[in-house]
């Protein structure tokens, strides 16, 4: 049976990948044999001044030993990271500057010893990968092209990589088999020396599983008091409301109910102006109330879906704006509240603030996050202290674990850009 085009530009696929794999593969273990010496180096250095300063004589060069330990982690870290593993760089820690400070840091600082453990793994573990990554397309290029060059080789000195004497084509052209060889094992073995290679480093180099706990409990409990503090305001402006508006305004219904029964006792013939007065009271009581419930949860995503709701949105901004909304499936309320009050300020400062030209919106999700940009043209200068309604915004995207990033520098353009967890 013979194979077709498709069978025939699969295997070409297959072949370009694997090979693109490899040298990639070949460029990380060769950068990784980089650190891996810079770690040999660092750890004979460590170790001769933890033997020194077991006599007293090396506790002076100890903070410098450490400074040395975090050079080369943080350059491995470095390496990692243009491969797709993401772990910053601990803080830098200033009490290290001092003996005392440096002993400290040995004896109690979990990231200085995992970083010393990498230091033991990498210069043992990937000084040896590096070293057979490197020399496997080296061995495998020098037997594969042995036949063509044997013979300008002294006799007695021509033989192949693992030793074998040559003194014959045969024999030569065994070596082209063997190094043929080396190159099957070379394509399959880099990419597997390659992540063996890495494995300490993303092993002990990110953070420990207890910083990162630390780290999640003291953003969520600023993150919750922010929410607490955003919902108390929120209790207080629908008081204020309440007290300010809505309740004066049922108060005047009151009042002109009663002064339209009183005309009705006295002069029938004015009772009908009275009414008329009395309906219009209750027409902007009830407007305020709508007003009020609004501000709570816009009625419009309960009719509307969230496109339609911020396409209202851009409707009544001053200045043509259009709306993008990809396919974000279905968002809890909370959420495209959120999203919609987030626009409608933005919107509103385009309005009022900015003399844009023309603004954009645009909503996307990419996996559990959902991604919201509103772009203007305007003069910028737009701040979160300058009473724009920014910073009410902010709490709101922070309470769901989100951000929100405004970049307006005078003169323009205005980004406002929100991040917003949305996974089930």
């Amino acid at each position: 049976m013979r194979p077709t085009d498709d069978d025939t530009g699969l295997f070409r696929e297959l072949v370009r990948t694997g090979l693109n794999n490899m040298f990639l593969s070949l460029e990380r273990l060769a950068g990784g044999l980089i650190t891996a010496v810079m770690a040999l180096f660092s750890l004979a250095v460590i170790g001769a001044v933890l033997l020194a300063s077991l006599a007293g004589v090396g506790l002076l060069l100890l903070p410098a030993a450490l400074r040395l330990l975090r050079a080369v982690a943080d350059r491995e870290r470095h390496r990692l990271s243009r491969w797709g593993w993401s772990a910053p760089s601990p803080p830098p820690a200033t009490d290290r500057a001092t003996v005392s400070g440096a002993l400290r840091a040995l004896v109690g600082d979990v990231q200085v010893r995992r970083d010393l453990c990498w230091l033991v793994c990498h210069s043992t573990l990937g000084f040896l990968t590096g070293v057979l990554g490197v020399l496997l397309p080296v061995i495998a290029v020098r037997d594969a092209t042995f036949p063509l060059w044997w013979r300008l080789l002294p006799p007695d000195t021509a033989g192949a990589s693992i030793g074998v004497p040559v003194h014959d084509w045969y024999t030569a052209a065994a070596v082209g088999l063997l190094g043929v060889a080396w190159a099957a094992i070379a394509f399959g073995a880099e990419p597997a020396l390659a992540r063996l290679q890495a494995w300490p480093g993303h092993r002990l180099l990110g953070p420990h599983s207890r910083a990162v706990l630390y780290e999640r409990i003291t953003e969520l409990t600023a993150t919750r008091a922010a929410a607490l503090r955003s919902h108390t305001t929120e209790l207080r402006r629908i008081e204020r409301s309440l007290h300010d508006g809505a309740q004066s305004r049922l108060v005047a219904v009151i009042i002109q109910v009663g002064a339209a029964r009183r005309v009705l006792r006295t002069d029938p013939a004015r009772v009908d102006a009275a009414l008329e007065r009395a309906q219009a009271a209750a027409e902007d009581a009830l407007a305020e109330l709508r007003g009020l419930v609004r501000g709570i949860l816009p009625p419009i995503l309960e009719s509307h879906d969230l496109e339609g709701a911020l396409g209202a949105l851009a409707a009544g901004c001053s200045v043509p704006c259009t709306v993008e909304v990809g396919d974000v499936a279905p968002l809890a309320s909370s959420i495209e509240a959120t999203v919609y009050f987030t626009v409608a300020e933005a919107v509103t400062n385009v309005t009022r603030h900015s003399g844009a030209r023309r603004a954009r919106v645009r909503v996307v999700r990419e996996g559990d996050t959902l991604y919201v940009h509103v772009h203007d043209d305007g003069r910028g200068g737009a701040a979160e202290h300058a009473g724009s309604g920014l910073t009410g915004i902010r709490r709101r995207v922070e309470a769901h674990d989100g951000s929100l990033t405004v970049h307006s520098p005078e003169g323009g353009p205005t980004d406002v850009r929100a991040e917003l967890p949305c996974g089930s």
